[in-house]
């Protein structure tokens, strides 16, 4: 039977939820820079940052239940940078490898020309060969390297900047 999901703009009470999936990720020490788990409380503003209409936050759910978010964040706070933005996709544990990521990029890349986005940028270590492959099956492109500059448990980490030109509609 296939599972179907529903993707939402995600609501200020869905923040709780978002955070402690993104906490999950961070003992792998594959998905994010972060060392130590947020708090609900520490992340209040960059989901203010955010609306429905430019920057908008996604939850996919599973019946009622939050399972992953993606989020769509400004590149650069200069005007003439909206046009790109950062997109970041954290999924719950019990979903990953299950298709969950390809299901929202492809909603992402659909919505880029509503949003006014030309640009994705998705910012990744380079040994998460996960988040690396998925990408590349959408069509991003390595656009820079930066190497060595995260030290993760005392190893030296390269940061990859991918990146897709939105194809015009």
């Amino acid at each position: 039977m296939q599972q179907s999901y529903e993707i939402v703009n995600a609501e200020r009470e869905d923040l709780e939820r978002i955070v402690a999936i993104y906490n999950t990720t961070i003992a792998s020490r594959s998905v994010t820079a972060d060392l130590e788990p947020v708090t609900t409380e520490d992340r209040i503003g960059w989901f203010e940052a955010h609306s429905a209409d430019k920057w908008p936050i996604w939850v996919m759910k599973d019946g009622e239940a939050i399972i992953a978010w993606l989020s769509f964040s400004r590149f650069h706070s200069r005007a003439a940078y909206d046009a790109t933005a950062e997109i970041s996709i954290y999924i719950d544990l019990a979903y990953r490898s299950k298709g969950i990521g390809s299901l929202f990029f492809r909603k992402a890349i659909e919505e880029c020309p509503r949003l006014g986005i030309r640009n994705v940028l998705a910012i990744v270590f380079g040994h998460n060969e996960a988040s690396l492959a998925l990408l590349r099956k959408f069509g991003f492109e390595q656009w820079g390297l930066l190497p060595g500059v995260t030290t993760l448990d005392g190893v030296d980490r390269d940061v990859v900047y991918m990146g897709l030109k939105v194809p015009t509609q």
